[in-house]
């Protein structure tokens, strides 16, 4: 998938797909772990940074 067409998140909903709290969430992107962008005031993080998130963390799990 292009990052054209690559489906943004609000942070609420990457929240409900990581049930995670909202400051968790934003602590994720400020240290980096979570990749995310910003358009205007809004912050959105691309699905696939989900999914690589939650690679990193099986991988480290091992």
């Amino acid at each position: 998938m292009t990052t054209a067409t690559a489906e943004l998140l609000t942070v609420p909903e990457v929240m409900a797909r990581l049930k995670l709290g909202r400051s968790t969430v934003y602590d994720l992107i400020r240290s980096r772990r979570l990749v995310s962008i910003t358009i205007g005031r809004s912050r959105r993080v691309p699905a696939d940074a989900i999914r690589d998130f939650i690679d990193n963390q099986i991988e480290e799990a091992d």
